[in-house]
């Protein structure tokens, strides 16, 4: 959108605060100015909780307006804002580096912060959004590319006057690439212990959402059991699920988009088989006799219908409260995959076949769920000991045996 040049003219305000007692929000705030370039009059009213909300939202709209502010920037959201001066936000890029900011704006810093009007974008807003990003497995390069036009729109935004500091300027998010790296490298140190402590979780999860919602805890036992993400679980469709063998055939997740969420090929772009096991099997049925005649409707949403993500879910649920509550500090949504592939791995699944359940491309990625116990380990010894020095009794070895030995 071309950036159309107005210079700051400060504009009195006329306010009053209506109290509607039949109303949610009773408190009705109100401003009045005429347009010192069109002569035109416009109005603009909030509705608040209390009268000293009301006043506040008052008082702010008169400071901002003596600095020459139109109200009506004042309280833009940030995707309007944005939107609006996005033009001049990114003057000076070339043209290599303006595309994936755009992207970075469109993907993430909109559906995630757009909603909020400009001055109420917080540094803890930012923070907990970027967490999130790294969480859901964005790219270091991705996250600082929409960090960098987030940066960039809300020193606009100082530059105007509707705020007095830029809050997209958080530090400390890099490192927690190199946490998550050394995670990696062990995810069963990611997961939960066992089952009792994954229902734990979902009850807890359940009792601190609005109307104790018993959806999420059955995503958050769905998730484990199957080693899915979150957005996966979101995608799935009674079709999808097949009964007779109990079988999920996973096609597609639920993900971000410019237009707002939208469903996705799979992560590896390959549908993928995942056995439902019998612990799930009840809830998965009650689901789907409840959607019965209506293949292609989602077996788990929101309590208004809606899609879930791994935010949705962790605004919901109170996430971070209730894993700290419970001890685990570490615990992300995604953890919920790594704990199924624990538990899978040490159920003694294939090395081949958990490959195929995970989707991953590596095998290596799937050999970092292998970790024999210590009694394992020392059966492991004592079997190669024997191979070397056969117990009295034992038939001697074979003359290859014995060469071998003999090498060795």
């Amino acid at each position: 959108m071309p950036y159309v040049h107005e210079l700051p003219i400060a504009v009195p305000l006329s306010a009053d605060i209506e109290h509607r007692p039949d109303r949610s929000l009773p408190y009705r705030a109100r401003v009045r100015w005429a347009n010192p370039h069109t002569k035109r009059r416009t109005s603009l009213s909030q509705s608040h909780q209390t009268e000293e909300a009301a006043q506040e939202w008052l008082d702010a709209l008169h400071t901002s307006a003596a600095r020459g502010i139109d109200p009506t920037a004042a309280t833009q959201t940030l995707a309007e804002y944005g939107n609006t001066h996005m033009t001049l936000a990114l003057r000076g890029l070339e043209p290599k580096t303006t595309d994936p900011y755009l992207a970075g704006w469109r993907l993430r810093v909109v559906p995630a912060l757009g909603h909020l009007p400009v001055t109420m974008v917080t540094n803890g807003a930012v923070d907990r959004t970027t967490y999130a990003w790294i969480a859901d497995g964005e790219g270091r390069s991705t996250v600082k590319n929409t960090l960098a036009v987030l940066v960039r729109v809300m020193e606009q935004a100082v530059r105007d006057g509707l705020i007095t500091a830029n809050p997209a300027r958080i530090r400390g998010w890099q490192r927690q690439y190199q946490l998550a790296e050394d995670e990696l490298d062990d995810p069963r140190a990611l997961a939960l212990r066992n089952w009792a402590a994954l229902q734990e979780l979902a009850a807890a999860l359940v009792a601190r959402s609005h109307e104790q919602y018993t959806g999420w805890g059955d995503v958050v036992t769905f998730s484990a059991c199957t080693a899915a993400r979150i957005g996966e679980v979101s995608g799935v469709r009674v079709k999808d699920i097949d009964t007779r063998n109990w079988i999920w055939i996973l096609r597609r997740q639920t993900t971000p988009s410019p237009g707002g969420l939208a469903d996705k090929n799979t992560k590896g772009k390959t549908a993928r088989r995942v056995p439902l096991i019998e612990e799930i099997r009840p809830m998965v049925a009650q689901r789907l006799l409840t959607l019965r005649d209506k293949p292609d409707a989602r077996l788990f949403t929101g309590p208004r219908g809606g899609r879930i993500t791994t935010a949705v879910l962790r605004d919901a649920t109170h996430w971070d409260e209730v894993v700290n509550s419970l001890g685990y500090e570490h615990l992300r949504r995604h953890d919920l995959r790594h704990t199924g592939l624990t538990w899978m791995a040490d159920a003694g699944v294939p090395l081949h076949v958990l490959r195929l359940i995970a989707g991953h491309g590596s095998l290596h990625t799937t050999q970092r769920y292998l970790h024999p116990d210590l009694q394992a380990v020392m059966n492991a010894g004592r079997t190669f000991s024997n191979h070397l020095t056969p117990s009295p009794g034992l038939p001697p070895p074979s003359p290859g045996m014995s060469a071998t030995r003999r090498r060795l």
